[in-house]
């Protein structure tokens, strides 16, 4: 079309077309389509969306142009295409520098990271070396200042296992005697030792509960309950000492026949001592620690529950945890990395961005003789949302007609 004008219309047609004269080239050269793979690639990272901006805003500069017979303020309107022109070139350069500012954010951001990754998998070494350490102190300030009687509670679990393997060592025999009369063959002691310690077990443990409810009931001065389990801590002295502690007693018998010649103990001392044992050895059990550990082993058995009280009052029961520090440690990474993060992000898309936001405001000064963006954009924070964009030409349009 300008080949086959001439004259004055030639000059005009030019002038209103002079784009074509160049962006044919310029597209080609920043597409690269010839050159090297790492030209090439370099030219479309760097080249093609600005010189698609460029191109954009010479067409929208030759229509602004036109308009200008017919706007007002065309001393401001110049001034702002002028500026528009200005933003455009600063978007240019800082895309540029952009990239490279991309590229130095990241290589040192990967490195931080890789360093953070490395100190934290030796911390976390550390913790699971000294995690058993602190697992004992932990249970150590637990025991201590907590409000159950766990040393009590162990002592008395200890206790009763030492007194059922004991008494499981001296009635073997009777029992293997017993059951062997009973049904005929002869039995093995280690067939009966396992289920035997079990039983024994189990009714030493409950003649510290008969003791413990037999004590509450005294001090609540609750006679029937006294009465009653007076009868059953009766029986339960009378089963002890006749099966468990009198074969205890005749255990001691041939060392008592050693230091003396005709020796004889009849059935009343038999008993008597074994009374006496019983008495001295549930006496001594209970006051060291049996009155605070049976309470909280009937706790656990009956499924009441209990808290664990700390020194400043508060229930805890966490003994597995990890230091303070590296908590601490953890956060201020996972702090490092969100902040790193967006920064990366906003190094990576400011640039892009402000290139095109520079050719939008050529669009917008064309029909509104308003800039749409203000630019720089400093933060991903003045990017803003499309409804905020569309509200605030809204308002700019409105002062217009005002004025």
């Amino acid at each position: 079309m300008l080949n086959d004008s001439s004259g004055f219309i030639k000059i005009v047609l030019s002038a209103l077309f002079f784009p074509l004269f160049f962006q044919e080239a310029f597209l080609n050269f920043a597409w690269g389509e010839l050159d090297p793979p790492l030209l090439m690639l370099a030219k479309r990272l760097f080249l093609i969306l600005p010189v698609l901006a460029i191109i954009l805003g010479c067409w929208i500069t030759i229509a602004c142009l036109i308009t200008i017979i017919f706007r007002q303020n065309r001393q401001h309107f110049i001034i702002a295409l002028f500026v528009t022109w200005w933003d455009m070139g600063k978007a240019v350069v800082a895309f540029w520098g952009g990239v490279f500012k991309f590229v130095f954010n990241f290589v040192v951001a990967l490195f931080e990271l890789i360093k953070i990754l490395v100190l934290g998998l030796w911390s976390l070494i550390q913790e699971i070396l000294f995690m058993p350490f602190r697992l004992i102190s932990n249970v150590g300030k637990n025991v201590v200042s907590s409000g159950v009687p766990w040393i009590a509670f162990i002592l008395t679990i200890f206790w009763c296992l030492i007194e059922a393997m004991i008494f499981t060592y001296v009635t073997t025999p009777l029992v293997v005697d017993t059951f062997s009369n009973i049904t005929g063959e002869q039995l093995s002691a280690s067939f009966v030792r396992i289920p035997l310690y079990i039983f024994l077990l189990f009714i030493i443990m409950g003649s510290y509960a008969v003791l413990s409810t037999f004590l509450d009931a005294a001090k609540s001065k609750n006679v029937s309950a006294i009465l009653g389990i007076g009868v059953i801590e009766i029986v339960t002295l009378f089963v002890e000492v006749i099966f468990l502690y009198r074969e205890f007693v005749d255990s001691l018998v041939p060392w008592f026949a050693q230091y003396s010649q005709n020796f004889e103990l009849g059935i009343f001392w038999t008993l008597a001592i074994a009374a006496f044992v019983w008495f001295g050895v549930r006496s001594l059990s209970w006051f060291l620690f049996a009155s605070h550990g049976t309470p909280t082993l009937l706790a656990i058995i009956q499924g009441k529950g209990f808290k664990v009280e700390t020194s400043n009052g508060s229930s805890s029961r966490k003994l597995l945890s990890v230091s303070s520090e590296f908590m601490e440690k953890i956060r201020k990474d996972m702090d490092w990395i969100e902040k790193k993060s967006e920064n990366l992000l906003a190094a990576f898309l400011l640039p892009p961005l402000q290139v095109v936001a520079s050719a939008i405001n050529f669009c917008t000064l064309l029909i509104t003789s308003k800039h749409l963006f203000e630019l720089p954009f400093k933060s991903i924070n003045d990017i803003k949302k499309s409804t905020a964009l569309i509200e605030s030409l809204a308002v700019s349009e409105k002062k217009s007609k005002r004025s």
